[in-house]
C-alpha cells in the first residue's frame, strides 16, 4: 500500500501557504499525484426587500467575490505545486462536503489545524465532519506547515475499531519510519494494565511483520490521557501521531469526541485520524 493521491484544501488566505507547501512537500517524498481543491458555499442571504425576495445585486456582488476567491486558491495552489504532478478541482459548496466527496479518488486528504477562534462555514473545512464523512485518512498539518519527516511516530492507541482502521492506512508513513511507539494509556482498575500491555505487544507484533521497528508502551492515568499523548509524542520527538477519529452526528452538528478534539486543536505536531 502507498499513498499515490493527496487532496489539499487551497484557500486564498495566507494561512493556506503553510498549508500547501506542506502539502508539496509531501507528493514529492512520496512521488504521488497533488490534487488542490477549492470550494466556497453561498451563504443563505436574509436581505430581503418588502416582498420577501433577495436582493440580486447583492446577489451577484457575493457571487463574485466567492469566483474570485476560489480563483485566488487556484493561483496560490498551482504556483506552490509547479513541478509536481498535480491537478485541480472546485465546487461551488462547503468544503467539508466537497472534499469528503472527492475522497472516492484519492488516498490521503490534508487540511490545516482547527482555529482557535470561530470557523467560517462556508470558506472553511470542518475538520470533524471531514473525518467521520471522508472513509479515508485525514492529515491535519500543523499552522506552521513544515516538512513532514514521520521518522518517529506515535500510535495513540485504543482498542477500537477506529485505532485499528488508522493503523492500517498509516501504513505507508509507519514502514518509512525509523520508530514507532505503540501507546496506550489505561485507567488503574485491576486487569486494565495487563489489557493495555497485551493490546499494544500485539499491535507492535503484528507491525513488526511488515518490517515496522515498533514497540509497546503502557502508561497508567486517572485523568484525561490528552496530555499524556501529548508529552509522550514531545518525548519521543514524534512528529506524527496516529489515532481514531471518534464522534456522530446529533442534530446536523458533528459532536467530537475528547482526546479527538484535543488532538485536533494542538498545533505542534502532525495528526492523521480515521474513522
Amino acid at each position: 500500500m502507498s499513498y499515490k493521491t493527496l487532496l489539499v484544501h487551497a484557500e486564498p488566505a495566507p494561512a493556506s501557504e503553510a498549508r500547501l507547501d506542506y502539502a508539496m512537500h509531501l507528493a514529492q517524498d512520496l512521488e504521488a499525484t497533488l490534487i488542490g481543491i477549492g470550494a466556497e458555499a453561498f451563504p443563505a442571504v436574509a436581505v430581503s426587500d418588502p416582498y420577501g425576495v433577495s436582493s440580486g445585486a447583492l446577489f451577484e456582488a457575493l457571487r463574485e467575490q466567492q469566483v474570485g476567491n476560489i480563483a485566488l486558491a487556484r493561483k496560490a495552489f498551482e504556483a506552490k505545486a509547479a513541478g509536481t504532478p498535480h491537478e485541480w478541482l472546485e465546487a461551488s459548496d462547503s468544503p467539508s462536503r466537497v472534499m469528503a466527496r472527492a475522497a472516492r479518488g484519492v488516498d490521503l486528504l490534508i487540511v490545516g489545524a482547527v482555529p482557535a477562534g470561530p470557523q467560517d462555514a462556508f470558506r472553511q473545512v470542518d475538520v470533524g465532519e471531514l473525518i467521520l464523512t471522508a472513509g479515508r485518512p485525514v492529515l491535519v498539518a500543523p499552522p506552521q506547515g513544515g516538512h513532514l519527516n514521520a521518522q518517529q511516530i506515535l500510535i495513540a492507541w485504543k482498542d477500537t475499531r477506529e485505532a485499528r482502521r488508522a493503523v492500517a492506512d498509516a501504513l505507508p508513513f509507519l514502514k518509512r519510519a525509523k520508530d514507532v511507539v505503540v501507546l496506550e494509556i489505561h485507567g488503574e482498575e485491576d486487569g486494565e494494565g495487563d489489557a493495555a500491555s497485551h493490546h499494544t505487544n500485539e499491535v507492535a507484533k503484528a507491525l513488526g511483520r511488515h518490517g515496522i521497528a515498533a514497540r509497546a508502551r503502557t502508561l497508567t492515568t486517572k485523568d484525561a490521557p490528552e496530555d499524556l499523548i501529548e508529552s509522550e509524542a514531545e518525548a519521543q520527538g514524534a512528529d506524527l501521531i496516529v489515532a481514531g477519529g471518534y464522534g456522530h452526528s446529533r442534530l446536523g452538528e458533528w459532536l467530537m469526541g475528547g482526546m479527538t478534539r484535543r488532538l485536533l486543536q494542538q498545533t505542534r505536531r502532525s495528526v492523521l485520524f480515521s474513522h
